[in-house]
């Protein structure tokens, strides 16, 4: 399968399996699926149905048993796992369910940590920060810890941090999951943002329609 210039993404026959004989699970079992640019795209299943294990192969977080997926035109499983870790890095930006913030950290500091691992400079990693923070209504959030945040506060700032290395693909797992109506309400609505807005690819995977 090759890349149009019209597809950033394209999935041929991924297989992820666990287990084995009567235990054999069939997470993602010969799935192939193609996604143009500038797209908002929602995978919708119940739960247990495979949709986050998809989305973590797509987004090179999880090896396949078979199958290949192309972003940009790049086989991301040719690559070696660190050259592996620096494109997903670079071209992809991910937000999950349970926002996977360091307490340890700053929310500012959150925010930059795909610059910190890439060794940017300081002064480049602060000005986007604060530009993203403010963007998205946090700014005067960034000196404190994630633990004294709202979940939905959580999000916008694991949505910061997703967008902070400019990735071209944004992939986000059940991110309404631990929200409010209204947070969830508003999340989706910061998504068609990042999307109309900011020319975003979105790959969102929910149970809830």
């Amino acid at each position: 399968m090759k890349l149009d210039n019209d597809r950033i993404l394209a999935v041929d026959s991924l297989v992820k399996y666990y287990g084995a004989g009567e235990n054999l699970v069939r997470a993602v079992d010969h799935t192939s699926l193609e996604i143009e640019r500038g797209k908002f795209t929602v995978i919708v299943g119940r739960s247990g149905s495979g949709k986050s294990t998809l989305l973590h192969l797509i987004g090179g977080l999880d090896r396949p048993d078979e199958g290949k997926v192309w972003i940009e035109g790049k086989d991301i499983f040719a690559l070696k796992d660190d050259r592996l870790a620096e494109f997903r890095r670079k071209k992809i930006g991910f937000v999950f369910q349970d926002f996977y913030l360091m307490d340890s950290l700053s929310v500012g500091e959150n925010i930059m940590v795909p610059m910190i691992l890439d060794k940017a400079s300081p002064k480049e990693m602060r000005e986007k920060m604060h530009a993203l923070a403010n963007r998205f209504g946090v700014e005067k959030l960034i000196e404190k810890s994630p633990r004294e945040l709202s979940g939905g506060e959580k999000q916008r700032i694991a949505i910061c941090r997703a967008l902070i290395n400019d990735p071209e693909i944004i992939m986000a797992d059940e991110p309404t999951g631990n929200l409010d109506v209204k947070s969830s309400r508003r999340l989706m609505e910061t998504f068609d943002d990042i999307n109309k807005e900011m020319k975003k690819n979105i790959i969102l995977v929910t149970h809830d329609p």
